[in-house]
C-alpha cells in the first residue's frame, strides 16, 4: 500500500447562469476555506488550493484508503459580459459557489457585410 493516494486531484464544478449572473459551485469535502485562493487575470478565473493529508496512523493498519488528498486547481473562461471586478464567493457544507455578475448580453462578434453594386 502507498502512503499517499494522490498528490493531485480535479474537484468536480457545476456551471449554471441566471438572467442576472453566472453560478459556479466547486465539491471541496475535507478543504479549509483558507486553503482555497480564487484568482482572475485575463479573463480566466482560476481556483486553486489544497486538501491536506492529515491522519492518525499510530496503531492502525490501514487496508485501503480512496479519500484524495493534495493540490488542485481549476479554470474558467470567464464570458464576455462577466463583471469581473465584482465576482463573489461563499463557502458552506464543503461547497465553494462562486457568483459572477452580468453586465448585459454578451457583446456579438458577427456582422453581415452588405455587398455593394458597382
Amino acid at each position: 500500500m502507498g502512503r499517499r493516494v494522490a498528490d493531485f486531484f480535479a474537484p468536480h464544478a457545476d456551471a449554471a447562469a441566471t438572467g442576472e449572473k453566472y453560478e459556479i459551485k466547486v465539491e471541496l469535502p475535507g478543504v479549509a476555506p483558507n486553503d482555497i485562493k480564487i484568482d482572475v487575470e485575463d479573463n480566466t478565473m482560476t481556483i486553486h488550493g489544497e486538501k491536506k493529508f492529515e491522519r492518525e496512523e499510530k496503531g492502525k493498519t490501514y487496508f485501503f484508503s480512496e479519500r484524495s488528498y493534495g493540490s488542485f486547481e481549476r479554470s474558467f473562461r470567464l464570458p464576455a459580459n462577466a463583471k469581473a471586478d465584482e465576482i463573489s464567493a461563499g463557502f458552506k457544507d464543503g461547497v465553494l459557489s462562486i457568483g459572477i455578475p452580468k453586465s448585459g448580453p454578451p457583446p456579438s462578434n458577427s456582422r453581415r457585410i452588405e455587398i455593394q453594386s458597382h
